[in-house]
Order: structure tokens, then C-alpha cells, then sequence
């Protein structure tokens, strides 16, 4: 019986151990989780989440291990439900819940896989409170450390699968957070001047930690919402802010599973990948504006599509939020997707843009360096913006704290600086200075290279065969270097992002899971027999 170790028991991890469950061979998993409960993964865990703080995926999109998230929830008490503010009555697949359900779900499925395992004479080790400290690849297997064993574990095969990576809570100071994921929810902030640096989900989530300690939210029955602050947090004020200054729109109805693309198809544009780095970008453009067109010829007119290039779509995509108020027009559209969800209509520009980002992203692996800078700034931002779309609840929340005079927005441009100290940060834009009591910066995950892994003798391995950026295969096995061929799988996100940009959440785990099951040393072997002989 060969083994496997699986380093991580968030989303990817899970589908991980589950496609290796639904294969049927023998095989031992273990499985590495640093936290107190595995299966729940960081985004999800209630040590860093409030009920405030809402998942942006619904059990439509969620692919199911045992049972589906509704099927899940609805197993529930109905007084469980009520202490996260879910009414069992309302129930549907496509809410979106607190994030701190989810992680429950998934370990309630990870608990069930076992069981699984077991009938089907497959053993999973579940090593809880273990943090692994290094890893090595050997030319028959995969040495690797914990915290807790004195001598190095070997294993045939190990899948990485630990996630997002924040900085770590100990980082962080009483004026100052780097994420939002490092001690805020834990801690008691006093009502002050609170700066968050982002106005994404995450930034929103930010806010919801803190204002959660200052007031309260009530809902009407027409959905409308509102914020009373308690009398002794009166001081309290909130800023979002980034280089626009927008607010993400709110997340829209489509048909799910999304409907097959006309132009820009998988196909289409991997002949235009084979035709070479030199034009793509502007030859996938052109498939970009003609499946929009097709599919919502009004908007097209309307933003001069066929006059647009790479280079100023996110200028048009964005117009419209830009010539407003922000928080007016998170209003206008919170209306607008509101009606649509009710009458099940779908705007098809938008609908249109978020089933190509998964297929733009097969081209960014093979854009010279200036047609990536030129997507990164371009198209990448639309993409981004789409399908990040947030929950309605979200929306309301937001509105509501600038009603009650807690929240404003603050736009930097592209030219702003920032200045911490151990007593509070100040952001200078302009010749305005804006000084706060404690600053949150609550922007995305970054793009992670070979020197930031955790494992220093993989570190230096891959670093030693010029992997300043892991390259992974189809499998996502490690290419280099050659021992790791087959035997580690980098399915950790910060990693992949420089050649997956888009390669987010819980859909993109359940991708990558199976992908790393998949991994044979014995394939790879034979493989670099064939391409290598000098291996």
C-alpha cells in the first residue's frame, strides 16, 4: 500500500483526500492540520471570523463531498442555525451565509471521508495540532518534519494544500493590522479613527469586525437594513479606501452551471495560444469583444466596444461607478441586482465576462512581459472586479454604517503615501493628511515565490534548480527538481498566482484537489526516464 501526506485541511485539502477516496485504491492519508480542527480551514475558522462576516459562494456553486452545503444546513437545528442569524424557514441554494458555516461544513465532510475510507479500506490519519516544518524530495519519496515528531516522516507522495498565507497575528500591533486575519476579531478595539486599506469583501469583513463591537444591525421586512451605535462608541469612524475608491457591485443572478461561451471558448482560444506569445492578448481582446457583442449588443454600442483595445476596457467597464458617488451607486445597483434575482433575469455583458476569466487565464502563462503588464492593468482588473462580486447583505451593511455616519469612502489615486508608527498611521494624498488611530490593511493575497515557502530544505531545492517561481505541471506537481517530479504537489495559492491570477476560493480548490490526487512517482519516473535519461 503506497502513502500519501496531505499538508493542509482547508477546501483544497478535502478534495483532495476526496478524490483519492472516490479513486477506491488502497492507500494510506495522512492528513497535517496546524489548527485545533481540521477541516476548517483559515478563511472559514471562528478564531478569525465573526457571524458578521459573509462567505461570497452559495451551496450552488459549492461541489459537493458527502452532501451538498443546503443539504447540510438544512440537517441543522433550527436553534443552531439561529445563533449565526440563519432562519431555517428561508433556507435556498443560492444564499450566502456567514463564512464561519462553511468551515463547519467542510469539517463535518472531511469527518464523513473518513468513514468513507474506512469502508473502502482506505486509512486517513488525522494529525490535528501538527504544524509541518520541512519538507525534502528524495528519489523515492518525500521526507517530511513536524513540530511534534522527533525524526523525519517519508511518504510516497505529499500534497501542499495550505492555502492563503497572512501575516501572522504576533505581527501585528494595537494601531496596526497587515491583514485582517491577524488578531483583529480577537482583539477589543476601542472607538477611534479606523482606516482599512481596501474596499473589497475583505476590507468589508474588516469593518464588520469592528463595528460589531460598537453596535448593532437591525432588518426590516422589505430587507432594508440599519446600524445604531452604542452610546459609548459615538467616537467611532471608518474609512475604506483605495486607489478609485469604488465599491465592488453586488453579486448577480445567472444560470448556473454557467451556459458553454460562443467565441472566446476554451478551444478558440488555445488556437490562438498556439500561434505564439507575439499578439495574443490583442487576438484573445478580439475574442473578448466579439462574445460580448453576441451576447449583449446594447452594451457594446453603448461602450464603443469595437473601438476598445486591452488597454482601456477597465476604463469603460468602470465608468459608470467612476462618474458617481460610490456609495449612490452601490444603491442604484443593489436595486438593480435585487429585481434580477427576483425575476431570474440575467445581464448578459456581465454574465458574458465572468465565464471567460477562467479561459483568459490559460493565456497568461504565455504573454511576453509587456502584454502582461498591459493585462494586469486592463483586463485582469474586469475580470477581478466580476466575478468578486459581493453578497446584497454586504451592500446593505455598508449603506447602513454610512447612514448612521460610522463609514465613508476614501479614494488615494495612484499617487498617495503611507506612514505607520507605534501610534497610529497616516495617509498623505494630495497635501491632505489623514491620521488614524489604527489601520487595518485588508488588500488580497500577493503573489508568493520559492523563497517565502516554509520548508527550508524545499526552499533551497527549488531555489538550487532556478525555480525562483515554482512552475507546477498538470498535476501540480513541483517540475523541478527532478526528484519532486510526482512526488510534491504545490497546490497552495499564493504560489500559483503569477501564472494563475484568477485561481480563487472554493470552485478553484475543487479543481486542484483531484488535480494532486492524481500525482504517480511511478509515471514521472518513467516520464523522466524517457525526457531525462541522465536522471
Amino acid at each position: 500500500m503506497n502513502d500519501m501526506a496531505v499538508v493542509g485541511s482547508g477546501p483544497t485539502g478535502i478534495y483532495t483526500v476526496a478524490a483519492l477516496v472516490a479513486k477506491g485504491d488502497p492507500i494510506e492519508i495522512t492528513v497535517f492540520e496546524q489548527g485545533e480542527q481540521a477541516g476548517v480551514g483559515m478563511p472559514y475558522d471562528d478564531d478569525a471570523n465573526t457571524r458578521l462576516m459573509l462567505a461570497n459562494i452559495a451551496s450552488i456553486e459549492i461541489p459537493p463531498i458527502g452532501a451538498t452545503y443546503l443539504e447540510w444546513l438544512s440537517a441543522q437545528s433550527a436553534d443552531w442555525l439561529g445563533r449565526y442569524g440563519v432562519d431555517k424557514g428561508k433556507l435556498h441554494d443560492r444564499q450566502f451565509l456567514p463564512r464561519i458555516l462553511l468551515g463547519q461544513y467542510f469539517r463535518d465532510q472531511l469527518l464523513w471521508l473518513v468513514e468513507q475510507g474506512r469502508e473502502r479500506g482506505i486509512t486517513i490519519n488525522i494529525r490535528e495540532n501538527c504544524r509541518v516544518i520541512d519538507l525534502e524530495a528524495r528519489t523515492d519519496s518525500v521526507a517530511l518534519w513536524t513540530e511534534t515528531d522527533q525524526a523525519p516522516l517519508c511518504f510516497d507522495r505529499v500534497a501542499i494544500a495550505t492555502g492563503h498565507v497572512w501575516p501572522d497575528a504576533d505581527e501585528a500591533t494595537r494601531a496596526y493590522y497587515p491583514s485582517p486575519w491577524s488578531g483583529l476579531v480577537n482583539d477589543s478595539i476601542p472607538p477611534c479613527d479606523i482606516g482599512i486599506m481596501g474596499t473589497s469583501l475583505s476590507a468589508i469583513d474588516a469593518a464588520m469586525a469592528v463595528v460589531s463591537q460598537h453596535g448593532d444591525f437591525g432588518e426590516s421586512e422589505d430587507q432594508s437594513v440599519t446600524f445604531a451605535l452604542h452610546p459609548d462608541s459615538a467616537d467611532l469612524t471608518i474609512t475604506l479606501m483605495s486607489r478609485t475608491g469604488i465599491l465592488p457591485e453586488a453579486d448577480f443572478y445567472c444560470p448556473i452551471p454557467y451556459e458553454p461561451l460562443v467565441r472566446a471558448t476554451p478551444d478558440a482560444v488555445k488556437a490562438e495560444i498556439d500561434k505564439g506569445s507575439a499578439g495574443l492578448l490583442d487576438r484573445c481582446f478580439a475574442l473578448f469583444a466579439e462574445e460580448i457583442a453576441l451576447a449583449d449588443p446594447w452594451w457594446a454600442a453603448r461602450v464603443s466596444l469595437s473601438e476598445r483595445s486591452p488597454d482601456d476596457i477597465a476604463d469603460a467597464y468602470f465608468a459608470d461607478r467612476v462618474a458617481h458617488d460610490a456609495l449612490r451607486w452601490a444603491q442604484f445597483n443593489l436595486a438593480e441586482v435585487e429585481h434580477n434575482k427576483r425575476n431570474r433575469i440575467t445581464v448578459p455583458w456581465r454574465y458574458a465576462i465572468l465565464r471567460m476569466h477562467e479561459v483568459f487565464q490559460d493565456i497568461v502563462p504565455f504573454l511576453d512581459d509587456a502584454d502582461r503588464d498591459r493585462f494586469d492593468s486592463g483586463l485582469s482588473r474586469v475580470f477581478m472586479d466580476n466575478y468578486a462580486a459581493i453578497p446584497s447583505e454586504s451592500v446593505r451593511r455598508i449603506l447602513a454604517l454610512h447612514k448612521a455616519g460610522v463609514l465613508t469612502l476614501l479614494e488615494l489615486g495612484p499617487d498617495y503615501d503611507k506612514e505607520v508608527t507605534d501610534h497610529g498611521t497616516t495617509i498623505s494624498v494630495g497635501g491632505t493628511h489623514h491620521e488614524f488611530d489604527i489601520f487595518i490593511d485588508a488588500r488580497g493575497q500577493k503573489p508568493l515565490e520559492s523563497k517565502d515557502l516554509p520548508f527550508p530544505r524545499l526552499r533551497d531545492q527549488l531555489l538550487a534548480a532556478g525555480e525562483e517561481i515554482p512552475s507546477v505541471g498538470s498535476d501540480y506537481s513541483l517540475t523541478l527538481p527532478a526528484e519532486a517530479r510526482g512526488r510534491i504537489a504545490l497546490g497552495a495559492i499564493p504560489y500559483l498566482l503569477h501564472d494563475q491570477p484568477f485561481v480563487q476560493g472554493i470552485t478553484a480548490a475543487a479543481e486542484i484537489g483531484p488535480k494532486m490526487a492524481q500525482m504517480s512517482p511511478t509515471l514521472a519516473s518513467r516520464l523522466r526516464r524517457m525526457l531525462f535519461p541522465a536522471f
